[in-house]
């Protein structure tokens, strides 16, 4: 069944039917589309469109078709002959809804277009998609303040330019990923004001001449505000390109955590070791634990990069309003939203049962020359210029180098060779636990400092939930 057809006199190329069809991914849709039609066939009844009576056994029978496809009974992999005899979810609901009450099911099109009907299903789609995102972010959030509770006391080298920096703790490490999926959470909840506005009633571009009630239908389905203009209506999908944004930046967000965690499960790390349940082995190695899951999910991050610039791609060039080309968006929202979701959630596993080595961490602290900022500000402390002591202390690992020796392993009378103002006291500051600790900051990695940022951190996930 076509929602078209009376100018036509020939019927459509059978491979342009299939090539133009859209139900093998908009099926998808069926549910928005169904609550859709239900309050617009309400608002119909109510503003005198469409008989009272009539729009009521159209909003019985569409809940009814509802409560069919949710129990199995309607399958949409077929009914009435194969689904992909139908050019798009619309046409296969309004096909069902007239087999069961005749014309009247005719009717339900009044006052709207596939073109703001289909703008309409989309938000609606993309703002649950947006709560079940945010709730599985805050889960992990939930993962990572465990982690970092767990964890407050575990020393491990900082890096820059993955060499061996300055030493922080696992917390302070957990919580600044946190801090990154808190911003993703925070992303969507903006996205979701602009998804948020209903564009039914947009018609096809025009809007309609019908004395229809869109305040009404933006109520009934829960939407904050309607559309002001209905060219734009039809033919936005920045909603989705932004969506498709936040997507993409959680993926990197994973992405490098993946990363971080490859590298310290590997054997020249050895910080942490994967949980045989989120690991894979090799068909001819029987030795190798493999970070799969982990690598997976690294390189899953191009596949909705890739969804993302498809459609920037696509929408690029378009005059208003609606145009084919926007049939494109689906597949890569789809897709893009279905991979996030099942990559939070393996994460999220995969992170709460990670085992931490928590002596090989302190020891790879204690041997990159971790501390030795913490010299260098010592002698600032004893007066002298902080470039000065840079310099000084530079010296200083130059000798621990060649030597082979760590800064704490250095003799009094070996500091005092590059400055005779270093007192024993040098070694309570290069001490690691004194050089976090020391770090009392807020948002420093101190003890306190991360207590602080976890209670942070707990009140923000309370607040979404």
């Amino acid at each position: 069944m076509k929602l078209w057809g009376g100018r036509f006199t020939k019927t459509t190329d059978e491979l342009a039917s299939s090539f133009n069809s859209s139900i093998k991914f908009d099926y998808k849709l069926y549910k928005y589309d169904i609550l859709g039609s239900i309050a617009h066939a309400k608002m119909l009844g109510k503003c005198g469109i469409i008989p009272l009576h009539e729009a009521e056994l159209i909003q019985d029978a569409l809940k009814n078709i509802l409560e069919n496809i949710e129990s199995g009974i309607i399958k949409l992999n077929g009914h009435a002959g194969d689904i992909l005899a139908y050019e798009d979810i619309h046409s296969f609901i309004e096909s069902i809804l007239v087999s069961r009450i005749g014309d009247v099911g005719k009717k339900l099109h009044t006052a709207r277009s596939r073109n703001d009907q289909v703008a309409l299903d989309t938000r609606m789609f993309v703002k649950d998609a947006i709560n079940e995102i945010k709730s599985l972010l805050a889960s992990l959030g939930s993962c990572l303040v465990k982690l970092a509770e767990n964890n407050l006391d575990t020393i491990l080298p900082g890096y820059t330019h993955l060499q061996r920096a300055q030493p922080v703790t696992l917390a302070h490490h957990a919580m600044a990923y946190f801090q990154m999926f808190r911003r993703d959470i925070e992303r969507l909840s903006d996205c979701y004001k602009r998804v948020d506005v209903m564009p039914l009633g947009s018609g096809a571009l025009a809007g309609t001449t019908y004395p229809i009630d869109r305040e009404m239908v933006a109520k009934e389905l829960g939407f904050s505000s309607i559309s002001e203009n209905s060219l734009d209506a039809v033919s936005d999908r920045d909603y989705i390109m932004e969506l498709l944004s936040c997507l993409s930046i959680i993926m990197m967000h994973l992405s490098r955590y993946c990363e971080e965690l490859v590298l310290w499960s590997s054997h020249e790390f050895g910080f942490i070791e994967m949980d045989d349940s989120f690991s894979t082995g090799s068909s001819i190695m029987p030795q190798k634990k493999n970070p799969d899951i982990a690598e997976l999910v690294r390189g899953k991050t191009g596949r909705v990069y890739g969804s993302l610039a498809a459609v920037l791609t696509m929408m690029k060039a378009l005059p208003l309003a609606y145009n084919k080309d926007m049939q494109e968006d689906k597949e890569a929202l789809f897709d893009a939203i279905d991979t996030v979701k099942a990559c939070l959630q393996v994460f999220t596993g995969m992170l709460s049962t990670i085992k931490i080595h928590g002596e090989r961490m302190y020891n790879a602290a204690r041997g990159g020359f971790t501390n030795a900022t913490d010299v260098a500000d010592y002698l600032v402390k004893k007066g002298i210029a902080f470039r000065d002591a840079h310099e000084i202390t530079g010296k200083i690992v130059l000798y621990c180098i060649k030597t082979g020796k760590t800064l704490e392993d250095l003799t009094i009378d070996e500091f005092k060779i590059f400055s005779p103002i270093i007192q024993e006291d040098i070694y309570d500051e290069i001490n690691l636990e004194k050089c976090v600790s020391g770090r009392n900051i807020p948002g420093g990695p101190s003890r306190g400092s991360v207590i602080a940022s976890i209670a942070k951190a707990r009140e923000f996930l309370e607040q979404i939930k």
